[in-house]
């Protein structure tokens, strides 16, 4: 059964993606939600910039495309970015600055609450939180 605490509302705003023009319209998105949510423009740049990291993570890493919702939780702003990318670890250390990668997602752990990956009916789904 689910949970109305943790899982989104049935009418939770949600945009898909498709390409690499895309990505602006989903940071335009996800910032006037955030505000419009309640979070402050400093911590909704935050989370802007964790999901432009996962967005373009799918673009670049799967061969699909994705979807980002974006909805509230007591306290919080909750941002789900669903596509069809594998089950990502959390909690590994920033790479250095040289490295060719990997830092997107290190970068997401660093300046959300919490970061948490589900496989879902639609794919895989991370889910960020940022307090209000």
């Amino acid at each position: 059964m689910a949970d109305p605490v943790f899982d989104p509302p049935l009418v939770a705003d949600s945009l898909a993606y498709h390409e690499p023009a895309d990505l602006s319209t989903v940071r335009a998105f996800v910032a006037a939600r955030a505000v419009a949510l309640g979070l402050g423009d400093a911590r909704a740049e935050l989370l802007v910039l964790a999901v432009s990291e996962l967005a373009t993570n799918t673009l670049q890493h799967t061969a699909g495309s994705g979807r980002v919702r974006v909805f509230a939780q007591p306290g919080m702003v909750v941002c789900d970015v669903v596509d069809q990318g594998p089950l990502r670890e959390w909690g590994r250390p920033m790479p250095a600055a040289d490295a060719l990668g990997g830092r997107g997602l290190a970068i997401v752990a660093h300046v959300c609450d919490e970061v948490e990956t589900a496989a879902v009916e639609d794919g895989t789904r991370v889910r960020i939180r940022l307090r209000l």
